[in-house]
């Protein structure tokens, strides 16, 4: 049960409205909420037609008149009653009213509430009934509607009763002064001898919808921070000029989709936010968390720490909130306390690829391998893995053939271009091109379309040199035959390094008509890549001064380039910079007569 107060210090905030709002919104989301009337000077909760009693109950005034009557607490079941906002969703919705309207005026003039606490225990008359409904109605939510101004029982509504209270306001000096010390008291409830911390939300409301540009709102919003001490932006919600305000239309249910609805809904979404035994809020709680981890609107770092612990102990069987948890933990460099929620939310029932992949990835930071693996393997059983995590997962994997990889359920389950892109991924090394190779031939063997089949047979070409299967190559590249006929330069040359790889030696002739595919060529490259393989095909064809210049060029190319790794053909695989103007010297000493040098991937043969 967590209850939340809706004060104001001065009346035409639209207090009353709000509340009604954020109850219905609140059973829409499936929470059990009792709304109490304790604006006792001016009760009129139950005039709302959601909110109306479907039997006639007595209320808060009746409750304390029977209490100073008898010296028992009254059964506050009598007091309570379903409200007629229960029919169109799922929540349930109970009213405790501010008492019967023909007796309301003689039991108010009666009560002298200073005497009630001092001489007749008024405060565990209080404690008694949060007790008693938490018994009878077992609300998600108790949302009360408190008197305005400096009142005897202000202090019940705002320090004695709730564990979180906003505040709406106009942003004057009236309300500014009359904010402060009120503020200042539900402050000092942290204080001994109850230490009970209450959350404040900050509400301005009935703002006028106009520029500012004097900055006289802007002006006041600081006024407001600075002496009421809260440094987040308030909630803001705006004047509504309407004829149906005089209906009373609750706006969460009647118009949801209106700005009015939007900003009730924000200030819902504040309060279950703090309510750690919320669902919902937990789990917004921790979303916000992750994305602010020194704070959350003026939160002390310690107040956060005892908000997450609270959440970790209310739902310790809760697999999501525990993964979240997780997520969060392992942000903030806390591995091992990271490490332990994910098994926890696996365990409960959390057994999710992203949930699998986290802790796979933290055991492999711990060493365990094996283990890493087998919970690499579970998420390839998943067939609604992005392909981000499919990568991931591979690549974690030490058990499973590239066969097996390819015809996992991860990887078949991908769109085609996603397939692409994952196939295209593994080209950093031999090993990880025979990963790629089975997902190629199995795109590659399916139904591609006309515009893809060319990026398609080109890749797999490419893969097939990567570990050393020229004439496998050569059949994808060159389509069986040794001609070249209208060959794209790029599929020409691949084609000669396969021959030169399955032949031990270059053939010129192939070389040579590269280089007269680049000599008609009028766009130019200056791409690292494209200017390496022109050194390669200019040497080959017996240029050896031209195949200087280019390797030159692509020296100075890769010195600019920006990219993080580049395709090198010397080695037919994806490497950084460095590696890459390793690749372009052993080029030059070819170029200079060092006939014992070969292309790095003609060393390479699939296991």
């Amino acid at each position: 049960m967590y209850v939340t107060t809706f004060y104001s210090f001065k009346g035409g905030v639209g207090r009353t409205m709000a509340l009604v709002n954020a109850a219905v919104e609140l059973t829409k989301r499936g929470r059990r909420v009792l709304a109490v009337d304790f604006d006792l000077e001016a009760p009129g909760l139950d005039t709302f037609d959601v909110m109306r009693p479907r039997k006639s109950v007595p209320g808060i005034i009746d409750f304390v008149s029977e209490y100073l009557a008898s010296g028992q607490a009254p059964e506050a079941s009598r007091f309570i009653s379903k409200a007629d906002g229960n029919t169109d969703h799922d929540g349930r919705l109970w009213i405790m009213p501010s008492g019967r309207h023909e007796t309301y005026a003689k039991y108010f003039n009666q009560i002298d509430w200073g005497a009630l606490y001092d001489k007749h225990d008024g405060f565990l008359l209080f404690e008694d009934l949060k007790a008693q409904w938490n018994q009878f109605v077992k609300p998600d939510y108790v949302l009360i509607d408190s008197r305005t101004g400096h009142t005897d029982t202000g202090g019940i509504c705002t320090r004695q009763l709730p564990d979180a209270v906003a505040i709406l306001f106009f942003p004057n000096e009236q309300n500014l002064r009359g904010l402060t010390k009120v503020v200042r008291d539900i402050r000092s409830e942290s204080l001994e001898p109850r230490k009970k911390r209450i959350q404040l939300h900050f509400v301005m409301s009935n703002v006028p919808d106009l520029d500012d540009e004097d900055r006289i709102l802007s002006d006041q919003i600081n006024a407001f921070q600075k002496q009421l001490g809260f440094r987040t932006d308030p909630m803001v919600v705006h004047r509504y000029d309407s004829l149906s305000l005089l209906n009373q239309v609750v706006f969460a249910k009647d118009r949801p989709r209106s700005r009015l609805a939007r900003e009730y809904r924000r200030i819902v979404r504040e309060i279950s936010g703090r309510n750690w035994a919320d669902r919902d809020g937990a789990l917004d709680y921790i979303s916000r968390a992750v994305r602010r981890w020194r704070g959350i609107g003026d939160e002390s770092i310690q107040t956060r720490e005892r908000m997450l612990e609270k959440i970790e102990d209310a739902h310790s069987e809760d697999g999501e909130v525990l993964f979240r948890l997780g997520e969060l933990r392992e942000r903030v460099r806390q591995p091992e306390w990271a490490l332990s929620l994910y098994y926890r939310a696996i365990d409960a029932g959390y057994a999710r690829a992203r949930a699998y992949l986290k802790r796979a990835r933290m055991r492999a930071e711990n060493g365990d391998r094996v283990g890493a693996s087998e919970d690499a393997l579970r998420v390839l059983e998943f067939d609604d893995v992005s392909p981000p995590m499919v990568r991931d997962a591979i690549l974690r994997t030490v058990s499973l053939t590239p066969a097996k990889i390819a015809e996992s359920n991860a990887v078949t389950s991908l769109a085609l271009d996603d397939k692409i892109w994952l196939a295209s991924t593994f080209d950093r090394s031999p090993d990880q091109i025979r990963i790629a190779l089975p997902i190629w031939k199995r795109i590659n063997s399916d139904s591609v379309p006309t515009e893809k089949r060319q990026l398609v047979r080109h890749h797999l070409g490419l893969s097939y040199i990567g570990i050393g299967r020229c004439s496998d190559a050569i059949a994808v590249l060159c389509q069986g035959a040794r001609t070249y006929g209208d060959m794209a330069i790029a599929d020409a040359f691949h084609c000669a390094m396969a021959m030169w790889g399955e032949a031990g030696i270059p053939d010129p002739a192939a070389f040579l008509r590269v280089v007269e595919l680049n000599q008609s060529n009028s766009q130019k490259h200056e791409e690292p890549n494209y200017l390496q393989c022109m050194a390669i095909a200019y040497w080959a064809a017996g240029n050896t001064e031209t195949a200087i210049v280019y390797a030159d060029r692509a020296q100075q190319a890769i010195r600019t380039t920006r990219r993080a790794t580049v395709f090198s053909a010397w080695c037919y695989c994806r490497v950084n910079a460095n590696t890459f103007v390793a690749d372009l010297d052993e080029i030059r000493r070819l170029i200079d007569g060092d006939t014992s040098l070969t292309p790095g991937f003609m060393t390479a043969s699939e296991n």
